[in-house]
């Protein structure tokens, strides 16, 4: 099993969501501290806890971002070019997982509690997948 999907899964396990576990397995690869990090991705958890964008999707943008993001304001080539990747990223999901919003993947909606009732254990059947792609596609992009 590759590195950082085992490092995001055993995150996941421990109690981190499905974005701080895809952005927290490259931590190290990107210098950044984990704590920082955690709380920077904790809120992006249940497609921002509205059933959005995936969080393993989120976690896998703030990887994006950290590698090839824009930080000076004139920096236009920057952003262009994490922009870019980002496109690519988001697309190749969708195509490996047939979309990327949190509910359709959970196949309920986060916010009402009946359906979260009606669904026990729901996310740690569904998340670890949705984790594992969104790390082996940055795997496979160069990350």
């Amino acid at each position: 099993m590759d590195e950082n999907v085992r490092k995001a899964l055993e995150m996941f396990k421990s109690g981190f969501n499905c974005a701080q576990a895809v952005a927290g397995s490259f931590n190290e690869d990107l210098g950044i501290d984990d704590k920082v990090l955690m709380k920077i991705a904790c809120g992006f958890g249940g497609g921002m806890r509205c059933g959005e964008v995936c969080g393993a999707v989120s976690g896998a943008v703030m990887v994006i971002g950290l590698k090839y993001g824009q930080s000076d304001a004139g920096d236009t080539a920057a952003k262009g070019n994490c922009y870019k990747i980002t496109s690519e990223y988001i697309e190749k999901y969708k195509k490996r997982n047939g979309t990327i919003l949190c509910r359709e993947i959970l196949g309920y909606d986060v916010r009402d509690a009946r359906d979260r009732a009606k669904n026990p254990g729901r996310q740690k059947e569904v998340c670890p997948k949705a984790i594992e792609t969104a790390v082996l596609l940055l795997k496979e992009m160069g990350f």
